[in-house]
Protein backbone atom coordinates (compact mmCIF):
# COMPACT_ATOMS: atom_id res chain seq x y z
CA UNK A 1 0.00 0.00 0.00
CA UNK A 2 2.59 2.56 -0.99
CA UNK A 3 0.15 4.50 -3.17
CA UNK A 4 -0.26 8.03 -1.70
CA UNK A 5 -3.97 7.99 -2.54
CA UNK A 6 -4.47 4.67 -0.73
CA UNK A 7 -7.03 4.71 2.03
CA UNK A 8 -8.61 2.33 4.52
CA UNK A 9 -11.81 2.34 6.56
CA UNK A 10 -11.47 4.10 9.91
CA UNK A 11 -12.85 1.23 11.99
CA UNK A 12 -10.62 -1.24 10.19
CA UNK A 13 -7.49 0.88 10.82
CA UNK A 14 -8.34 1.29 14.52
CA UNK A 15 -8.70 -2.48 14.74
CA UNK A 16 -5.41 -3.11 12.88
CA UNK A 17 -3.58 -0.61 15.13
CA UNK A 18 -4.95 -2.44 18.21
CA UNK A 19 -6.68 0.66 19.53
CA UNK A 20 -9.76 -1.48 20.18
CA UNK A 21 -10.17 -5.18 20.81
CA UNK A 22 -12.68 -5.83 18.02
CA UNK A 23 -13.68 -4.06 14.84
CA UNK A 24 -17.27 -3.81 16.02
CA UNK A 25 -16.17 -1.97 19.18
CA UNK A 26 -14.14 0.41 17.00
CA UNK A 27 -17.19 0.95 14.77
CA UNK A 28 -19.38 1.68 17.81
CA UNK A 29 -16.93 4.26 19.16
CA UNK A 30 -16.84 5.96 15.76
CA UNK A 31 -20.65 5.86 15.44
CA UNK A 32 -21.03 7.42 18.89
CA UNK A 33 -18.90 10.35 17.72
CA UNK A 34 -15.86 9.49 19.82
CA UNK A 35 -13.27 9.87 17.04
CA UNK A 36 -11.90 12.96 15.32
CA UNK A 37 -9.97 12.82 12.06
CA UNK A 38 -7.84 15.92 11.50
CA UNK A 39 -9.93 17.77 14.11
CA UNK A 40 -13.29 16.93 12.52
CA UNK A 41 -15.69 14.66 14.40
CA UNK A 42 -16.51 11.57 12.37
CA UNK A 43 -19.62 9.44 12.87
CA UNK A 44 -19.30 6.89 10.06
CA UNK A 45 -17.05 3.85 10.50
CA UNK A 46 -16.64 3.75 6.72
CA UNK A 47 -14.82 7.10 6.70
CA UNK A 48 -11.44 6.79 5.06
CA UNK A 49 -8.06 7.30 6.71
CA UNK A 50 -4.85 8.03 4.84
CA UNK A 51 -1.23 8.23 5.91
CA UNK A 52 -0.59 11.58 7.58
CA UNK A 53 -4.06 11.92 9.13
CA UNK A 54 -4.30 12.76 12.84
CA UNK A 55 -6.78 10.75 14.90
CA UNK A 56 -8.04 11.77 18.34
CA UNK A 57 -10.08 9.34 20.43
CA UNK A 58 -10.53 8.25 24.01
CA UNK A 59 -9.26 4.88 25.12
CA UNK A 60 -10.29 4.07 28.66
CA UNK A 61 -9.54 7.14 30.77
CA UNK A 62 -6.85 8.41 28.41
CA UNK A 63 -7.23 10.63 25.34
CA UNK A 64 -5.09 9.32 22.49
CA UNK A 65 -3.70 11.47 19.69
CA UNK A 66 -2.05 9.44 16.94
CA UNK A 67 -0.74 10.23 13.48
CA UNK A 68 -1.32 7.53 10.86
CA UNK A 69 2.05 6.43 9.46
CA UNK A 70 0.98 3.32 7.54
CA UNK A 71 -2.32 1.66 6.67
CA UNK A 72 -1.54 -1.98 7.39
CA UNK A 73 -2.77 -5.16 5.77
CA UNK A 74 -3.78 -7.19 8.81
CA UNK A 75 -4.13 -7.16 12.58
CA UNK A 76 -0.70 -8.45 13.44
CA UNK A 77 1.34 -8.61 16.63
CA UNK A 78 1.78 -5.54 18.83
CA UNK A 79 5.12 -4.36 17.33
CA UNK A 80 3.58 -4.48 13.86
CA UNK A 81 0.53 -2.54 15.08
CA UNK A 82 2.71 0.10 16.77
CA UNK A 83 4.50 0.70 13.47
CA UNK A 84 1.20 1.91 11.96
CA UNK A 85 1.09 5.13 14.00
CA UNK A 86 3.09 7.76 15.83
CA UNK A 87 1.73 8.42 19.31
CA UNK A 88 1.42 12.11 20.22
CA UNK A 89 -0.81 11.64 23.25
CA UNK A 90 -0.33 13.90 26.24
CA UNK A 91 1.28 12.15 29.20
CA UNK A 92 -1.22 10.55 31.59
CA UNK A 93 -2.06 12.44 34.76
CA UNK A 94 -0.44 11.02 37.91
CA UNK A 95 -2.78 8.99 40.06
CA UNK A 96 -3.62 10.17 43.55
CA UNK A 97 -2.49 7.76 46.21
CA UNK A 98 -5.25 8.74 48.64
CA UNK A 99 -7.95 6.68 50.18
CA UNK A 100 -8.68 5.25 53.59
CA UNK A 101 -5.85 3.37 55.22
CA UNK A 102 -5.38 1.45 58.43
CA UNK A 103 -1.82 1.74 59.70
CA UNK A 104 -1.73 -0.72 62.62
CA UNK A 105 -1.29 -3.79 60.47
CA UNK A 106 -3.65 -6.71 60.44
CA UNK A 107 -7.36 -6.58 61.03
CA UNK A 108 -8.72 -3.65 63.09
CA UNK A 109 -10.33 -4.38 66.44
CA UNK A 110 -13.95 -3.53 67.15
CA UNK A 111 -12.85 -0.38 68.97
CA UNK A 112 -10.68 0.69 65.99
CA UNK A 113 -13.56 0.09 63.56
CA UNK A 114 -15.86 2.29 65.67
CA UNK A 115 -13.24 5.06 65.51
CA UNK A 116 -12.96 4.70 61.73
CA UNK A 117 -16.74 4.76 61.28
CA UNK A 118 -17.19 7.76 63.58
CA UNK A 119 -14.92 9.90 61.42
CA UNK A 120 -12.38 12.61 62.22
CA UNK A 121 -14.78 14.84 64.28
CA UNK A 122 -15.44 12.33 67.03
CA UNK A 123 -13.70 12.43 70.40
CA UNK A 124 -12.59 8.85 70.17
Amino acid sequence: MSDPAAAIRLDKWLFFARAFKTRSIAAKVVTDGGVRVNGVRVSKPSSVVRAGDTLTFSQGRQVRVVVVVALGDRRGPAPEAQALYEDRSPPPEPRALGGPRYDKGGRPTKKDRRKLDAGPLSDG
